[in-house]
């Protein structure tokens, strides 16, 4: 079959940045998607994107896809003819919709007997007939948040669309697409190369545009990006702090990459250093400089679009830019210190929080309330976990966070240092927004007073601690304030109605729930969930938000324990969980992913509400699951809770009899669940938390001597009989099993 290769490119007015990414990948997706619909079978598919263009590259893409055999079923042969052997009006109509007499009809053997019908095979696609149909198709349905229209036209795209290339080989005139007429124009870097660029096929397009200045591939350009920031960072003998996701916003917003070195007044390195950052990285789209021992130089290196001929220009105007912005922050840092953080509280009361919960004010003493209790159930110093939660959110009324929102909490950390307040008590006020993020990755936010900038590993917790927006707060108040912070929002978001839906999730509730869990786990606290909600609610009904309904504790409970999927799949923390790890140092490490649904959903029907405990059942679960007792344990779970659920309208509370133990295998299982129950003493309620991994895993295995014995209580003893009190013992000693099956989890559910 004869192939050749396939180029897409669509030239359009600058991209969003923000997307540019996700709409190059959406395009190769969805363009594959088509010709693997078609049966056009190819080698490779690449995508590309840069501001101006997406594109797609497809290796060997068949000419033709290959014919197929399709078969069409009629009416069944009893109907196919009349009392006179004629054909029937049924045979003839099935002919007439198939383009052919009766007579060409076949008889088709069915698993319902024989049928009338059509088998015939029918030629495949040919690329050149159906390709710019499919582009056009793979152009609709692009995922664009917000799509728009240009001119008089009607047409909608992300942008104004101005060229379209389609190369197949050779060929390029494919009609119109889009209202753009196909073809092998394409257009270079719009000041370098502003003219047209022609494409001879696929197999040169990226060395063609790299000629005209534009370096197309994503991966390529950013790389590129990289490795000139480190060059231009070293020959100042220093390090450049390269934000990932910064990085992946610049290679957004050039097509051709120079990287120069810029400077500011050496002043503003009296600001905290976040202040300085967050100007040059999420305002300006600079890359900060550090020395050898982690301090902020007095340099940034910026990315510019062009190769100019007198790049100190560039480099000044880029000079004048952040000039200004580091001023005003300045002048903000000034104005704020002269009141102390405290003195702010107050003004929370005229800030609303939600018109049905009340002010910011509100928010801060429930915080501050429940911190404290949460502080003393975790060995934490209560008091300066009340003191934190009061004043956690006095910064956002502060003239900095006013104008750079994402300093919030880090510059009431600078404020609190600078009154005195203990260092607990400024970690805790920048730390409880920790994870920023759902996981351990992002931006290296968090700094710590005045040091070294975020690797995103999360060690250390003081000053000069380097931890990115997925790290968790580690210190004791901190973790008190920053878990009252998120059960206050949402027990209260939830009590108010205003639960999350399939699209919106206006309070950032999901990621408070999984954030929940994994200061929970990550950090070995030994803290009920049910327990704290039952707080936290207390703290809503007692104050601000009067009103909430008994049942929003349970509601948000099951909403949490909902994200334990995403949480143990890696799209919340879980990732590199391995069964019998240890979280006793609070670190994460031996955290995992691959933890299947089923696993979680065994555990959860324990009614287990302690998330450091709840972990720990399921590593010790997924672990068993390898031993070879476990199917058979499952299976024979799986058999008592299916007798059990039939016999509702008994008492299975009562004790088991010895006087009605008749037969010798009852009897015989009736000793084994006493010699168990003896050796599982250690997991009743009081006592689990503070069980490990090891001891779960041997709580099981123990329980895999019950197969033998449940085995032959169901082969020799006859459960149903008709002597009530009998059935009553066999149905108590089968609930008095199940009891012990959940003793860790609900091992039923594992069985397929």
């Amino acid at each position: 079959m004869k192939r050749r290769a396939l180029l897409l490119e669509v030239g359009c007015e600058e991209l969003p940045s923000s997307s540019l990414r996700a709409l190059g990948e959406g395009l190769g997706a969805v363009l594959k998607s088509k010709l693997l619909d078609r049966g056009l079978s190819f080698d490779d598919l690449r995508w590309y994107a840069s501001p101006r263009r997406l594109a797609v590259t497809v290796g060997e893409l068949a000419e033709q896809a290959p014919d197929e055999a399709r078969q069409t079923l009629g009416p069944t042969l009893a109907r196919a003819r009349d009392d006179n052997g004629n054909w029937s009006r049924a045979a003839q109509g099935f002919a007439a919709r198939q383009g052919v007499a009766a007579d060409e009809l076949q008889v088709i053997d069915t698993p319902k007997g024989p049928r009338l019908g059509l088998a015939r095979v029918v030629p495949g696609a040919k690329t050149v007939d159906v390709l710019a149909e499919l582009v056009a198709q793979s152009l609709r349905e692009l995922p664009v948040a917000k799509r728009m229209r240009w001119g008089a036209s009607r047409l909608e795209f992300a942008r104004p669309l101005h060229w379209l290339v389609l190369l197949f080989g050779r060929d390029s005139d494919f009609g119109e697409i889009l209202g753009l007429k196909t073809g092998n124009k394409s257009r270079g870097h719009r000041f370098h190369a502003p003219g047209t660029v022609l494409i001879e096929n696929a197999e040169a397009y990226v060395d063609t545009l790299r000629a005209a200045r534009v370096v197309v591939d994503f991966t390529e350009r950013r790389e590129s990006i990289r490795e000139q920031v480190t060059r231009a960072a070293r020959a100042l003998q220093a390090r450049a702090l390269i934000d990932e996701a910064l990085l992946e916003e610049v290679a957004s917003l050039v097509e051709w990459p120079v990287a120069l070195t810029g400077g500011f007044d050496e002043r503003f390195l009296d600001l905290p250093a976040e202040v300085l950052i967050s100007s040059m990285q999420r305002h300006q789209k600079y890359f900060p400089l550090l020395d050898a021992e982690g301090k902020l130089l007095p340099h940034f290196i910026a990315v510019s679009n062009i190769e100019s001929r007198d790049p100190r220009q560039v480099v000044r105007g880029n000079e004048q830019v952040i000039r200004p912005r580091l001023a005003d922050a300045a002048f903000f840092y000034a104005r704020d210190r002269r009141q102390r953080l405290e003195s702010r509280v107050a003004k929370l009361d005229a800030v609303v929080f939600q018109d049905k919960l009340g002010s910011l004010g509100d928010r801060a003493r429930r915080i501050s309330a429940l911190a404290r209790w949460l502080a003393e159930r975790i060995g934490a110093d209560a008091e300066l976990a009340a003191r934190a939660g009061r004043l956690c959110k006095a910064d956002l009324v502060s003239e900095m966070v006013l104008e750079f929102a994402d300093l919030q909490g880090v510059a009431g950390a600078h404020y609190a240092r600078g009154d005195g307040e203990d260092e607990r008590v400024a970690l805790a006020i920048e730390q409880h927004y920790w994870p920023l993020q759902a996981d351990g990755s992002g931006r290296g936010r968090g700094l710590g007073a005045g040091a070294g900038l975020g690797d995103g590993s999360g060690r250390g917790s003081g000053a000069g601690a380097g931890l990115g927006d997925g790290a968790l707060p580690k210190e004791g108040v901190a973790i008190a304030v920053a878990l009252a912070d998120r059960l206050d929002t949402l027990v209260a978001i939830f009590g108010i109605g205003q639960r999350p839906d399939g699209s919106r999730d206006p309070f950032a509730l999901r990621r408070a729930a999984i954030a929940v869990l994994r200061i929970m786990i990550e950090n070995d606290l030994t803290l009920d969930l049910q327990d704290a909600l039952e707080k936290a609610h207390a703290g809503l009904e007692d104050g601000s938000g009067r009103g909430l309904g008994a049942d929003v504790v349970a509601t948000v409970l099951d909403y949490i324990l909902d994200r334990l999927p995403a949480f143990y799949d890696g799209s919340g923390s879980g990732r590199g969980f391995g069964a019998g790890a240890g979280l006793g140092d609070g670190s994460g490490s031996g955290l995992g992913a691959g933890i299947p649904v089923e696993v979680i959903r065994a555990v959860r029907a324990t009614g287990c509400t302690r998330p450091k405990e709840f972990h720990r059942r399921v590593l010790a679960v997924q672990e068993f699951r390898g031993c070879e007792q476990a199917e058979a344990l499952a299976a024979a779970n799986k058999r008592v809770s299916n007798l059990l659920a039939k016999a509702e309208k008994f008492d299975l509370t009562t004790e088991v009899s010895d006087n009605l133990l008749r037969e010798d295998a009852e009897k015989a299982l009736a000793r084994t669940l006493e010699a168990l129950a003896r050796t599982l003493a250690e997991l009743d309620a009081e006592n689990r938390q503070d069980l490990s991994v090891e001891d779960y895993v041997e709580a099981l295995r123990r329980m895999a001597a019950l197969q033998a014995p449940v085995d032959a209580f169901f082969d020799g003893v006859m459960v149903n009989v008709d002597d009530p009190d009998l059935r009553r013992n066999r149905l108590a000693l089968l609930a008095k099993l199940r009891q012990q099956f959940l003793a860790v989890a609900d091992l039923s559910l594992l069985a397929g």
